[in-house]
C-alpha cells in the first residue's frame, strides 16, 4: 500500500512540469498567432491600420480567429492579447483577454476573424485596465481607417478603432456591444500569481518568453520609422519603475517611440 501511494506521488509530481509546460505553450501559441496577424497587415500596405493612427496608440489589441459562439445568438467569442505604452513610450508586456458578445460583421458562417483593436486615448486604456470593458459604452468605437492614407470618416472623436479580417478582406468595422475581459486565469499561467492587472500594465512584471519579445517587435515595426521586415527587432519592453510618477532620464532604445500627447481629435490624420 505503502509503495502504491509513494509512486502514485511521484507520477503527480513528474506530471506537474509537463502540465505547466502545456500551458505555457498555449498562451506562446496564443502570442504567435497575433504576432502572425500584424505581420500579415503590415505587409499588405493597402489594407493595414495607418501608421499616423499607430503612432497615436496608446494600446493595441489582437484577437485571432473570433468565432461566432453558439452559447450566444448573433454573439462571438475569441480570446487575445493586447499591449500598452508605459511610462517611456514603449509597448510594453502584453495582458491576455478574451472578446465576447456583439457581431464583428463579415463574418460569414462559422469562419473565424481575427480583430485587431487600437487605443487611441488614455482614458479607453485605463477603462479596461479596471477588468471588464464594453466597447461603444464604456468607451466610443469606431471602424478605423484602412491605408496609407486612410481617414477615419465619421469617427474622429473614437476612443478605440476597430478592424476584422475575414477571408483575406481587412476592413474597418463597429464592435459596439463587444466585451474585453481581463483574462486573469490565463495572465497568472503564464506570468505568475502576482500577475494582476496594474503589475502587467505598470510594468512589473517580468518575462523571457521569445513570443513575448516578438509580439512587442511587431508591434513596434508597425510605427512610422519602426523597423522593416528584414531590418532589426525592437528590444524587449523595459519594465516601468515601481513608482510610476517618478521621471525616467534613461535613454530610450532604439526602436521606441515617444509617449503619445494626448489629442485633443484622437485618430484625426495629422497635417
Amino acid at each position: 500500500m505503502t509503495k502504491s501511494l509513494s509512486g502514485w506521488l511521484l507520477a503527480l509530481t513528474l506530471c506537474l512540469p509537463v502540465a505547466t509546460g502545456l500551458a505555457q505553450t498555449r498562451e506562446d501559441a496564443r502570442l504567435i498567432t497575433a504576432t502572425q496577424v500584424l505581420s500579415e497587415l503590415r505587409n499588405t500596405p493597402d489594407q493595414n491600420v495607418p501608421a499616423w493612427l499607430m503612432e497615436r496608440a496608446y494600446g493595441v489589441a489582437v484577437i485571432p480567429d473570433v468565432i461566432k459562439g453558439a452559447f450566444v445568438f448573433g454573439g462571438r467569442y475569441g480570446k487575445g492579447v493586447m499591449t500598452v505604452r508605459d511610462q517611456a513610450g514603449r509597448f510594453g508586456n502584453p495582458i491576455f483577454l478574451t472578446l465576447t458578445g456583439g457581431s464583428v460583421g463579415w463574418q460569414i458562417g462559422g469562419q473565424s476573424t481575427d480583430v485587431v483593436l487600437v487605443f487611441a486615448t488614455r482614458r479607453s486604456v485605463e477603462n479596461f485596465g479596471r477588468g471588464k470593458f464594453t466597447l461603444g459604452a464604456t468607451a466610443s468605437v469606431a471602424a478605423g481607417p484602412v491605408g496609407r492614407a486612410g481617414e477615419a470618416a465619421g469617427g474622429k472623436d473614437a476612443e478605440v478603432y476597430a478592424y476584422s479580417r475575414n477571408r483575406g478582406l481587412f476592413v474597418g468595422v463597429a464592435l459596439d456591444g463587444t466585451a474585453l475581459t481581463v483574462d486573469n486565469g490565463t495572465n497568472r499561467a503564464f506570468y505568475g500569481n502576482e500577475a494582476t492587472t496594474d503589475n502587467i500594465l505598470g510594468g512589473k512584471m517580468r518575462t523571457n518568453s521569445e513570443s513575448v519579445r516578438r509580439f512587442i517587435a511587431e508591434v513596434a515595426a508597425s510605427l512610422p520609422g519602426g523597423p522593416g521586415t528584414t531590418g532589426p527587432s525592437n528590444p524587449p519592453p523595459v519594465v516601468t519603475p515601481t513608482a510610476p510618477s517618478a521621471p525616467t532620464t534613461a535613454p530610450a532604445p532604439a526602436g521606441a517611440q515617444a509617449f503619445p500627447l494626448e489629442d485633443s481629435k484622437p485618430g484625426s490624420e495629422p497635417r
